[in-house]
């Protein structure tokens, strides 16, 4: 991907819930950061969510699969 398709599409990255009730907490950008976005999600649900100009973190809290570019990291282990 170039770089300026990059910067406007934003990371994507992909989470697999293991278990149900993994809760995906999206978060602002800017001075005060808060929750802007959550979504719950049941063991073989899977949530494909991208970083843009609101959202500068993602939080995952259960057990669950978090594909990015970067590799794959296992939560809540």
């Amino acid at each position: 991907m170039d770089w300026e398709l990059d910067k406007i599409l934003g990371d994507y990255i992909v989470i697999k819930a293991e278990e149900n009730g993994v809760n995906v907490i999206g978060l602002t950008r800017g001075i005060d950061t808060k929750f802007h976005h959550t979504e719950k999600l049941d063991k073989g649900e899977v949530l494909l969510a991208q970083f843009t100009e609101n959202t500068s973190a993602i939080k995952v809290r259960g057990k669950s699969k978090i594909l990015c570019r970067h590799g794959e990291i296992n939560s809540g282990e």
